[in-house]
């Protein structure tokens, strides 16, 4: 597919900084620039119906100023369904499943398909359209598709720094609009289309502006409004995550107001990156191939209850070879051992956090909410590196370039390589379910969501209702006792369109009202009860009854013609309504030829 998320180093000159966790980085400072223009506020005939909605809750569970608890939301990166050991999976979690343990486990939450996209909804509670990142970092010409957050959408900082929190953001960015790494002096973070974490409500901020990148020397990174680079052969993106959210809650430990941290890891997503030791956990586990793993993850879920007895596996994707027919093995096993070793360090990493806040006496008192922001990603580095999105994020500490391409003669793993899992494996991660990251078929948006607060939910239970990202706004307003604002310096707001997960804590038989809608890239679907309405682009619609066949083997749109033309009109006034445009007009509009359905090249 063309469009990656692409990072590289920065080209002005830079001084020497540490960090205080024995990490060195270099640093070039930046202005934090102005404020955009404000925009006007939704339009058009649907815009009196929806400014009239309010929020979906009761506060009396939460309104105590005493109890309000802190608030950390993890989003991992690329992980597919079934990559959780809660989830039936080989992957070593333990500290994930330590809190599916004492907590909720949601069965079918979703997501919007892609990274950027996925975080505007996280972050806003609307529709990634309504909040200006319909698709990911470019501007195509509508504010629906912008690329960076809006004027009319706050971030859940800025909802909850109004409510007396202290905001904490460590981690991937990735709604800030475009950086051109190849030219950085023609773009500034804060300016106008390059917003900032900072920008938008937290007051402490480090990670990644950009989408993809290494983890031993990843780029645009930045603390506060700060862009800085490691120095340091020591350092570790996924680790510098977690030491740096470790130090903010950390520095929380006096303060009478608590605290929300989004903790947004690049782990696992492309390129294979992790250290030896977690390699080794796994290296040798993955020579049964990928046939085998997909079966017993799946029988590890319905032992565990996670999916319904009936529901069928799906068939081994068309695009992958069957095991036995794949050569090198050995590399094979070695690239689905370093994807789980990410997840491993990831996890660990979250391990540190959550011993951190046990440390400071707030375990009871802090909802955590899990999830990841896509399926699994089918993507492919190819063997090419001298084209310019590779070399501008594949550069090593001392300069020299990373040897770009899914190689089976070169070792993953080790700052020298950049390589992906590739489709067959992304299959597997996604199993039981057809698809992948970008499509709107259920292995391309559906995501584990563990939620544990002590406080709140006192017996561990499963949730079978389906749920979205664009809930977990209105489930931490509802948590924290805080209210959605209707406007924020100066610009009126697009009213919620998420749902809180509160009731939920204490009534696992809650079920969501509102339907769900997505767009990504042509590929449509909406969920409406039991029924879901589905197209991969360019195709026909089909339909599936979830309830009984939530892999999607048995279309019903032959039958069912007059519920398919229903949901039809009603996913098409929701496009009117949220802005969606043309697939191919947006395509057209940065100038970049038509691509093809199931192209899975990165860059």
């Amino acid at each position: 597919m063309g469009v990656c998320e692409r990072g590289s180093t920065l080209a002005h000159p830079v001084v020497a900084k540490t960090d205080g966790h024995g990490h060195d980085y270099k640093t070039q400072s930046h202005r934090t620039g102005s404020k955009r223009p404000a925009r006007p506020a939704e339009t058009g005939r649907n815009a009196e119906r929806y400014s009239q909605r309010r929020p979906r809750w009761n506060n009396e569970l939460t309104n105590q100023p005493e109890s309000r608890p802190n608030i950390i939301v993890i989003l991992a990166d690329d992980m597919g369904f079934a990559d959780l050991g809660c989830w039936g999976s080989e992957i070593r979690t333990p500290n994930i499943d330590k809190l599916a343990a004492g907590g909720l486990k949601y069965t079918q939450m979703y997501n919007s398909a892609r990274c950027c996209p996925s975080r505007a909804a996280v972050l806003t509670g609307l529709n990634p359209q309504q909040a200006g990142v319909g698709h990911m970092v470019d501007d195509y010409g509508t504010r629906e598709y912008q690329g960076y957050l809006n004027d009319n959408c706050v971030t859940i900082a800025e909802a909850l720094s109004s409510a007396g929190y202290e905001t904490f953001m460590s981690g991937k960015w990735h709604v800030g609009g475009p950086h051109n790494l190849q030219k950085p002096e023609t773009w500034t973070p804060g300016e106008p289309g390059s917003p900032t974490p900072r920008q938008r409500g937290f007051d402490k901020f480090f990670g990644t502006l950009t989408g993809a990148g290494s983890f031993w020397n990843p780029m645009t990174l930045m603390e506060d409004q700060t862009l800085i680079q490691p120095d340091s052969p020591d350092f570790y993106y996924t680790d510098a995550i977690s030491d740096h959210a470790i130090e903010m809650i950390s520095g929380n430990t006096d303060s009478e107001n608590p605290f929300f941290l989004y903790l947004a890891y690049t782990s696992p997503h492309w390129p294979l990156h992790a250290f030896e030791e977690d390699i080794a956990r796994y290296e040798g586990k993955y020579r049964d191939g990928w046939d085998a793993l997909r079966t017993s993850r799946h029988e590890g879920m319905r032992s565990l209850g996670l999916v319904d007895p009936k529901w069928e596996i799906s068939k081994r994707d068309p695009d992958s070879p069957a095991w036995d027919e794949t050569p090198n093995h050995d590399w094979e096993d070695l690239r689905m051992a370093v994807y789980a070793a990410q997840i491993d360090r990831m996890d660990q990493g979250i391990g540190r956090v959550l011993a951190q806040i046990e440390a400071q006496g707030q375990t009871d008192n802090t909802l955590i909410m899990f999830m990841a922001d896509n399926g699994g990603c089918a993507e492919f580095c190819a063997e090419d590196s001298n084209r310019p999105n590779y070399t501008n994020f594949t550069p090593n500490l001392d300069g020299s370039r990373a040897t770009v391409g899914n190689i089976p003669d070169l070792r993953p793993g080790g700052s020298d390589t950049f390589q992906s899992y590739d489709l067959p494996w992304a299959n597997t991660s996604n199993t039981p379910f057809r698809l992948f990251k970008r499509w709107t078929h259920e292995g391309g948006i559906s995501t584990p969501l563990v939620v544990n607060w002590p406080d709140k939910i006192k017996s561990p239970e499963t949730i079978h209702s389906p749920a979205h990202l664009i809930d977990i706004m209105p489930t931490c307003l509802q948590a924290a006792g805080a209210s959605y604002p209707t406007e924020n310096n100066g610009h009126s707001i697009k009213s919620l369109e998420g749902e809180s997960l509160v009731p939920s804590f204490q009534n696992p038989d809650w079920k969501r009202e509102a339907p769900i809608h997505w767009e990504h890239e042509g590929n449509r679907a909406i969920r409406d009860g039991d029924w879901k309405l589905v197209s991969e682009y360019p195709g026909a619609w089909e339909l599936y009854n979830i309830s009984d066949d939530r892999t999607e083997l048995n279309n019903r749109a032959d039958g069912e013609k007059d519920r398919l033309a229903r949901m039809s009109r009603e996913y098409n006034a929701w496009g009117e309504r949220v802005g969606v445009v043309n697939w191919v007009d947006r395509w057209d509009a940065i100038r970049r030829g038509p691509i093809g359905k199931r192209n899975h090249r990165v860059g």
